[in-house]
């Protein structure tokens, strides 16, 4: 394979080549075939297909999270990526920060298998070695109580001298770990929040119980599929966002012994994709051939002559 090939079939399956997102339905479609995408391009880029880019049909000018207020291009595909949630045809989580993390509904459970909390129902407790402020506690404990709610609204009931920035710590601290999810979207109002387990319970219930392991090694093999194929350090230095690069490293050892991953070269590098599946060999039947004259079997001639004295039959 050349580097051309491999970004020709890039474009393909990311729907760069003119062949844009239209529908919820094309949006839908398009998450599932590659498993998860980033909303806005990042910089330095990650190797992963952007929301906006298949939605214009192209990568040429795409703005990143700071000018895309200014891009009508990016609202278009704002309000297709918001009807994307709604249905729970996707999902969103914050990974990078900058640019929401868009998963593909069948993804899902094994993304929250790999990030998510053990105990989504119970309020997060706080402390020196806990992962939440007595902040993040009383957020959770109200929107467990009142969501789907705005930030605004949940300002007001938490207290009305909170800051907007403390909030949108305590809000991001819940969402890294899948507590919460942004829901809904409007001008009016901006983002909805709710608590993922009343939201979408199949998907959180079936991640709870996926091992880290299982559950790596899936996202794994769906973004070598998105991909097409990649290097074992950008495989690694994506999932290093959400696990650490050893964890990363023995899944990726685990699927090359299990032949899940072959070697592919492209322009002199070795990189990783998924092998073709193997068809199943059907022997064709053979012909019959036909025997040779002095094999064939001999025929007793003497029952089909008539009885001495009877008439030939016409």
């Amino acid at each position: 394979m050349t580097e051309q090939q491999l970004q020709e079939l890039r474009q393909t399956k990311w729907r760069l080549g003119g062949d844009p997102i239209r529908t919820v339905e094309d949006a839908r479609d398009f998450i599932e075939s590659v498993g998860f995408c980033t909303m806005y391009p990042l910089r330095p880029a990650v190797l992963v297909p952007t929301f906006l880019g298949a939605c214009v049909g192209n990568e040429v000018n795409l703005p990143t999270w700071q000018h895309a207020f200014a891009d009508p291009r990016a609202q278009e595909s704002t309000e297709l990526m918001v009807r994307l949630l709604r249905s729970r045809g996707a999902f969103e989580a914050n990974v990078f920060g900058e640019t929401p993390f868009l998963v593909a509904a069948s993804a899902f459970p094994f993304f929250y298998g790999l990030v998510g909390d053990r105990n989504p129902r119970q309020v997060p407790k706080t402390g020196p070695r806990s992962e939440y402020s007595p902040l993040a506690a009383h957020a959770f404990q109200a929107i467990q109580k009142d969501g789907p709610i705005s930030k605004q609204k949940l300002r007001n009931n938490l207290g009305g001298d909170l800051s907007e920035a403390a909030l949108d710590r305590a809000l991001n601290e819940l969402w890294l770990k899948l507590r919460i999810t942004r829901v809904d979207y409007t001008r009016e109002d901006g983002a909805f929040w709710d608590v993922l387990f009343r939201w979408a319970p199949d998907p959180v219930r079936e991640g709870m119980h996926l091992s880290v392991g299982v559950a790596l090694s899936a996202l794994i093999s769906k973004y070598v599929d998105c991909v097409v194929a990649a290097e074992q350090s950008e495989v690694e230095e994506f999932f290093s966002h959400l696990v650490a690069r050893s964890k990363a490293r023995d899944a990726i050892h685990a699927l090359l012994a299990a032949r899940e991953f072959s070697y592919v070269h492209v322009g002199g590098r070795a990189m990783l994709t998924i092998p073709p599946p193997k068809t199943a060999y059907v022997p064709r039947p053979e012909k019959q051939q036909e025997l040779p004259q002095r094999n064939r079997p001999l025929v007793d001639r003497r029952k089909a002559r008539p009885a001495p004295g009877s008439k030939p039959r016409p």
